[in-house]
């Protein structure tokens, strides 16, 4: 199965920006873009301008890795989000949100999107009641999360749902984090996602 295995600290210092792929590292002093907030390499401290191309191919390769998808998948996930009604940059943000990895690491469940996916891999999550390993499930509006029984006690889900719950959870989920069991109430609005996000910019890039 192919994935990224570049550092994922050099992946948000090619970004500018936090990414959040370390988990609870990103929230501390140690976090990369703190100690060295220019780009990996030895020009990464030259100052370069980028095209308008360049805007776009940045833009969309940062959601990728926020989110841990491949080229074919984002690339797949656009058009389904172009089919459907609605602002298309919107959709997109709303499907990528969907995912059982994301839903599980809102929920957290997981300390990052990674850790999430791998817990997800490991049949560790129900969803409605019924076990699901596949990443990138779509969960539904009401539909219920939850970590199954047997790795209820596992101390990485224990520390996550931990750190997870000493911050807010996002609007659109509702979280009992002693049941370690949540509820996907419905797509998040654009105004509750990331403003660093430009999904205009995908949808200009996909547009040519």
């Amino acid at each position: 199965m192919a994935k990224n295995l570049e550092p994922k600290c050099k992946q948000c210092r090619r970004e500018g920006e936090k990414l959040f792929l370390k988990g609870e590292k990103c929230f501390t002093d140690k976090c990369a873009i703190e100690r060295r907030n220019y780009p990996p390499g030895q020009h990464g401290q030259k100052k370069g301008r980028l095209s308008d191309y360049g805007g776009q191919l940045r833009e969309k390769q940062k959601i990728r890795k926020i989110y841990g998808i491949l080229e074919k998948q984002f690339r797949n996930i656009y058009k389904f989000a172009d089919k459907q009604r609605g602002i298309t940059g919107e959709n997109l943000l709303q499907l990528l949100e969907s995912r059982l990895d994301n839903v599980a690491f809102q929920m957290g469940f997981g300390t990052s999107r990674s850790e999430a996916r791998q817990i997800v891999r490991h049949n560790c999550i129900l969803v409605n009641g019924n076990r699901v390993n596949i990443p990138s499930y779509r969960v539904k509006a009401g539909d219920t999360v939850e970590v199954v029984q047997k790795a209820r006690d596992q101390l990485r889900i224990k520390k996550s749902i931990e750190i997870a719950n000493n911050r807010a959870f996002p609007t659109w989920i509702e979280v009992d984090t002693k049941a370690m069991k949540g509820i996907y109430k419905s797509k998040p609005e654009r105004a509750d996602l990331p403003a660093t996000i430009n999904e205009s910019l995908v949808v200009e890039l996909y547009s040519k």
